[in-house]
């Protein structure tokens, strides 16, 4: 099997399936000698800020000297994004033998009258399967939709699970409250491990959270937002103290500045209750150093790109406040694309303050928007465009912005917009 085939096959296989369960993950991760058995985990929940904060936090480990495993869902530019190890994504040829090994065990699971475990079940199979053989020291692992039945809560109790603002996303799953969703999201908090909270997270959500954690004998560390400090900087920086500790984080935006404190609360949860040695220096560099693309990435300042894979209301109304507060709000160009699932009134409401017009796409995914339909539905809140491919329309909003001598352009409003544009974005800021 060749990496192309490995992900084929593993993309051939159905998103969702029956009731949701974690029976098939766990059976399938005793076909492998339960992996999961082996690893040390830091566990990440939530709606919003997941990818960021399992990056910074595995950034951390890293540089702290221990041998950390990450996965992060979804992937932006290459599937093999998805699993790494001290920042580097799996080996194609290692990807392909472990896709065979996982994909025989769920055919297998199959020939005996099982049901056959779903994409995203394999996906982290073949993650723990990965971390295991390699000895990762710790593991950051970022849930894929919610918690309490996702593929990744098939893992013992971790050392510390992390709960991140929690919005309305994945409705039809997770529930239609706050307080619903926040009841599945809470599904990783387990008797022994640690809690680490977003300090800013809404009411409503705190209830089902406290709940959780005080079914499992353990409390929660919330940063205190009085205590995150933004510090004199450029515009789209972000420098931040907390703790003392004093950080240019690489994503602008206040609510990073509260991943990062998340973050930071984690290190020290390994240090002090679990013995991890983590140096000052090493959580500095972490932050400092922590990638991830299409997270109100900026790929050229002036005149401006930026890329932001905000794909929910709490996503838009992040980037629209970060760049208000370093004063663009409506001298910009918009390409934007969402998905047909989304809650496209709120997300267009939040976004129109920032753009002077917008161009329409089409994201490369069966469950997009026509670029027609949401230019019917923006034109409600801005002067909207179909843009026509994501090249043409990069193309039309660059050419406006120097035409109409605005502040630059922003590509925003699905990952899966953002995995097509960011090859045209870093090759236009080139230019």
């Amino acid at each position: 099997m060749t990496e192309k085939q490995a992900i084929e096959a593993i993309h051939a296989l159905p998103r969702m399936q029956g009731e949701p369960t974690l029976d098939r993950m766990r059976a399938l991760l005793t076909r492998l000698g339960n992996p999961e058995n082996q690893l040390k985990c830091i566990h990440i929940a939530g709606t919003n800020g997941k990818g960021t904060l399992a990056a910074m936090t595995a950034s951390i480990l890293t540089h702290a000297g221990y041998k950390t495993g990450l996965t992060i869902s979804p992937y932006v530019l290459h599937f093999r994004e998805r699993f790494q190890i001290n920042g580097e994504m799996i080996p194609p040829r290692t990807l392909a033998a472990l896709t065979r090994q996982v994909l025989d065990a769920c055919a297998q699971m199959r020939a005996e009258g099982s049901e056959s475990p779903v994409e995203f079940e394999v996906v982290t199979a073949i993650a723990l399967l990965w971390f295991a053989r390699e000895q990762c020291d710790l593991v950051v692992l970022e849930t894929g939709m919610g918690g309490r039945y996702d593929a990744t809560n098939a893992i013992p109790a971790p050392l510390v699970a992390a709960i991140t603002r929690i919005g309305m996303d994945h409705t039809e799953v997770l529930g239609d409250t706050l307080p619903q969703i926040a009841a599945e999201k809470a599904g990783i908090i387990k008797e022994g491990c640690s809690v680490v909270c977003y300090p800013d997270q809404p009411a409503e959500a705190m209830g089902p959270l406290l709940t959780a954690a005080a079914e499992a004998h353990t409390s929660i560390e919330t940063p205190d937002l009085a205590d995150i400090q933004a510090l004199k900087c450029r515009p789209l920086q972000n420098y931040i103290d907390y703790g003392g500790y004093r950080v240019m984080l690489p994503f602008p935006g206040r609510h990073q500045a509260n991943h990062a404190a998340m973050a930071i609360e984690i290190a020290l949860i390994l240090w002090r209750r679990y013995g991890y040695e983590i140096s000052d220096e090493a959580i500095e560099a972490g932050l400092r150093e922590a990638r991830m693309p299409a997270r109100i990435e900026i790929l050229r300042r002036r005149p401006l790109l930026l890329l932001d894979g905000c794909h929910n209301p709490d996503g838009t109304a992040a980037l629209a406040a970060t760049l208000a507060e370093a004063g663009y709000e409506g001298n910009l160009v918009g390409v934007i694309g969402l998905l047909a699932d989304k809650r496209r009134e709120e997300m267009l409401q939040n976004l129109a303050p920032c753009f002077d017009k917008v161009f329409t796409v089409t994201p490369d995914c069966p469950r997009a928007l026509s670029a027609e339909d949401l230019q019917q539905e923006a034109r409600f809140h801005m002067d909207a465009e179909v843009g026509g491919t994501v090249r043409q329309a990069i193309r039309k909003a660059v050419d406006y912005a120097d035409d109409h001598n605005l502040a630059g352009v922003v590509v925003c409003g699905s990952l899966y917009l953002a995995a097509e544009a960011r090859p045209i974005l870093l090759r236009e800021a080139e230019r």
